[in-house]
């Protein structure tokens, strides 16, 4: 049976310590990656909806690059938006960026009323490639 281990970023962020958790669980070759924010290093929210977006699948990246990981090797995707219907052009806009053609991860995209000062939330799941 394989042991579930911790994974953070090499800038671990404030708000891990702060909340009580990992940034993500690697069992086997699947990583479980706690939901990404546009967090600064302090843990306060990027004010900027564009900015914050980018600092979130940054900060995503991190993670995932800790785990040998990549956003090719995400296999679902849910991201989580406080006003879906004004932010998911901006969201779309770094998608099409970030993932230029197919194959695509599954992706869910939900609307919230509270992300603790958050207006984009992304949580995923990948296969950690094997060396």
């Amino acid at each position: 049976m394989t042991t579930p281990q911790p994974v953070f970023p090499a800038d671990r962020h404030a708000l891990y310590e702060k909340h009580g958790y990992s940034a993500a669980i690697r069992t086997g070759d699947l990583l479980f990656v706690s939901g990404q924010v546009g967090s600064r290093p302090d843990g306060t929210p990027e004010p900027d909806l564009e900015a914050q977006v980018r600092l979130a699948f940054a900060n995503l990246q991190a993670t995932l690059a800790a785990a040998g990981a990549a956003l090719e090797d995400l296999v679902d995707v849910t991201t989580f938006h406080t006003d879906p219907q004004t932010q998911f052009a901006t969201m779309m806009e770094i998608k099409k960026e970030l993932f230029p053609a197919a194959p695509y991860p599954n992706w869910t995209a939900i609307g919230v009323n509270w992300l603790a000062g958050f207006d984009f939330e992304i949580k995923v799941i990948a296969r950690i490639p094997t060396p």
